[in-house]
């Protein structure tokens, strides 16, 4: 009899157990009130969550590495000193944004934008990059970006402030797709003037789509809007950081073994030398570069690296995150700005240079705004690009009582600035941003992903490009339950 009653209140327990992990999927674990029912004020619950990969992405798993110098500073700057940093993880172009891809960009500006030709202005390449002295490089002016032979080379042309621009409207073609083909809304290939699909002005509820076959419900069936929260639209493609750039071009996940690193690289491949090991590929080149003066590619008959100037994105062997072209082929842009000590000075975790906080700007009625292309307009509250560089401990300027004037905790006091014409300026200011990798007209030293150079953000050059990169949201690769 003992037995039975054990049994019984066992099998109670169990029936309770099972119930309890069954219903609360349904329900709130903190306070037991079902979700998802109109009759307890139809909270909805997020579920299971894993984030999609963007188109063109490959998974980046973040981690710790050294960041910097792996080889003798030739170049005597001594602006990239090692440090170990860890980088959360992140998505990552496989390849360089192609020609292909930016005339995509500039077709769909083109056509919704008709009104507004300074907007398709703005984002045209400077195809007279090519154009050099003693040089005849007239026919890559007027065939490398529009000619289909170049489709798939790299976009070369571009300031970082137009790479910019082609990010924010990845991310917004990506997610209306997103809507669409969930049935939340319908194609609209006729918006135009300040109604353009973004993101941002979709989440606002300032986007006047036409809906689809199958709008979102809350739980009293009554439409709604898709939200941030319901985690299907996908995070901003933008330009990586400086550190994750070099961490994923390093690829050293290949070279793990548990927390056990084997070896540190010189290049995105294993060994010292710039020809592969295989034995299918021996001697071949491992990336599209300047071998020696006046040697782009070799003898006739055996083309070392079969390029004279960039190649297609995915001509050589990726690395061991699966991304093409991290060494030569063309100089990539990042997001930071360019300081010589940033590597002592950044943070330990996601190091980055190039803060600027801003907020949404609202009118006098407290409603958000739009510019004329549709996108919401914002204010700039915080702005830490010079971080430190105009601070009272970090910097040198001539004369009396310099720390008592506001005017002189600017960047282009730590670093000088002519006022008339021949004079000396550096290009350091907070407009100058980082870029990395090496290009076709490079020799082998800018291969190395620890080496760095900078530019001015509205500058361009024939062999400096880019790929995006998307935040990953969650773990950094899942978690198992």
């Amino acid at each position: 009899m003992r037995l039975q009653s054990f049994l019984l209140i066992a099998l109670s327990i169990s029936l309770l157990s099972s119930c309890s992990k069954k219903s609360s999927k349904n329900a709130s674990s903190t306070t037991g009130w079902a979700y998802n029912d109109p009759q307890t004020g139809g909270f909805q619950s997020d579920g299971a969550y894993e984030q999609a990969t963007g188109p063109g992405l490959a998974f980046i798993q973040g981690g710790t590495f050294i960041m910097g110098r792996v080889e003798e500073d030739v170049m005597h700057k001594g602006d990239n000193p090692p440090r170990r940093v860890t980088v959360a993880s992140f998505y990552m172009d496989q390849t360089e944004v192609r020609n292909i891809d930016y005339r995509e960009y500039l077709h769909w500006l083109r056509r919704v934008y008709p009104g507004n030709p300074e907007k398709y202005q703005t984002a045209l390449p400077d195809t007279l990059v090519w154009r050099e002295e003693l040089a005849y490089n007239e026919p890559y002016i007027n065939n490398y970006l529009r000619h289909p032979a170049y489709s798939n080379y790299p976009v070369v042309g571009v300031s970082w402030i137009q790479a910019n621009d082609y990010c924010r409207w990845r991310t917004d073609r990506v997610n209306e797709k997103i809507l669409i083909d969930r049935g939340i809304l319908k194609p609209d290939p006729d918006q135009k003037g300040q109604n353009i699909f973004t993101t941002e002005s979709y989440l606002a509820g300032m986007y006047n789509g036409a809906a689809g076959k199958t709008p979102m419900r809350d739980a009293k069936n009554t439409e709604r809007r898709a939200r941030w929260e319901d985690g299907f639209l996908l995070p901003n493609y933008r330009l990586p950081t400086e550190a994750e750039w070099e961490y994923a071009a390093y690829g050293l996940i290949g070279n793990a073994d548990g927390e056990l690193l084997s070896n540190r690289k010189i290049y995105p491949w294993n060994g010292a030398t710039l020809r592969s090991p295989e034995n299918k590929t021996k001697g071949q080149m491992m990336a599209n570069f300047t071998r020696g003066r006046g040697d782009m590619m070799g003898m006739a008959g055996a083309l070392n690296d079969n390029a004279d100037i960039p190649a297609p994105v995915d001509s050589y062997a990726p690395n061991d995150y699966g991304l093409y072209c991290m060494a030569g082929n063309v100089n990539e842009w990042v997001a930071d700005v360019y300081r010589p000590l940033s590597n002592l000075d950044v943070k330990e975790f996601q190091p980055y240079r190039g803060n600027v906080f801003t907020r949404y700007k609202k009118d006098a009625a407290g409603k958000l705004m739009r510019d004329q292309y549709g996108r919401l307009m914002v204010d700039t509250i915080a702005d830490y690009r010079n971080f430190r560089d105009g601070s009272y401990d970090s910097q040198i300027v001539e004369g009396d009582n310099w720390v008592e004037k506001k005017d002189n905790l600017k960047t282009h006091n730590m670093y000088v600035q002519g006022k008339h014409a021949g004079e000396f300026s550096s290009l350091i200011t907070d407009h100058a941003r980082v870029y990395k990798g090496g290009s076709w007209k490079d020799r082998p030293y800018w291969l190395s992903p620890g080496t760095r150079r900078y530019l001015d953000e509205n500058r361009s050059t024939s062999d400096l490009g880019f790929r995006c990169a998307m935040t990953r949201v969650g773990s950094p690769k899942g978690f198992k339950h």
